[in-house]
């Protein structure tokens, strides 16, 4: 069974970072497609940004210029380095892995932003 576990959730004010860590059972470039995902209070999940096997990257409007994404050189881990945060950004964040027949998604970890 595949195993995404998230970490690096916290409280912080505006204005600060926050680095995201995604943990994989397995070798992550098993899977075309991963990326993050964000559920705020009161509001459906919604795409933060992904990242596929070749390195091509895509983000929301949202968080375009203070959000990135990579993959760890273990091959295992992926990032969310998050700056310039905003109480908008306060949402649990989730990893999600796309193979080709299924998708498989982490339990989240929650992120705060105090204004």
């Amino acid at each position: 069974q595949v195993q995404l576990v998230e970490s690096g959730g916290g409280l912080v004010q505006a204005g600060g970072s926050l680095r995201l860590s995604c943990a994989a059972s397995i070798n992550i470039f098993s899977f075309d497609t991963m990326g993050w995902y964000r559920q705020a209070p009161g509001k459906q999940r919604e795409l933060v940004a992904t990242i596929t096997s070749s390195g091509s990257t895509n983000y929301a409007d949202s968080v375009k210029g203070r959000f990135t994404i990579s993959r760890g050189n273990a091959r295992n881990t992926l990032y969310l380095q998050m700056d310039s945060l905003e109480p908008k950004d306060t949402a649990v964040y989730y990893c999600k892995a796309d193979g080709s027949l299924r998708a498989y998604w982490g339990k989240g970890t929650l992120v705060t932003v105090s204004s």
